[in-house]
């Protein structure tokens, strides 16, 4: 499995719908690579974090960086 198969079923991985077998594929996959583990890790603590609506407050330096970098990247087309 590549790492782009892998993605493509991130969602289904995370909601619980996949097959054993696919299953069995997928986490066969996480064992031999770093990147999509710490993926499925984040994504799973962004879930967690965005369900507990817990806000966090951030400093406005790194608020009004983080606005920046967001409109330039829209602005380049996302």
């Amino acid at each position: 499995m590549t790492c782009t198969e892998f993605l493509a079923m991130l969602d289904d991985l995370i909601d619980d719908a996949v097959t054993p077998q696919l299953r069995a594929e997928l986490q066969e996959h996480l064992h031999g690579c770093d990147h999509c583990e710490v993926t499925l890790s984040t994504t799973r603590k962004t879930i967690q974090i965005y369900r507990s609506h817990e806000l966090y407050d951030m400093p406005s330096g790194l608020r009004e960086r983080l606005h920046a970098a967001i409109m330039a990247r829209c602005k380049k087309g996302c």
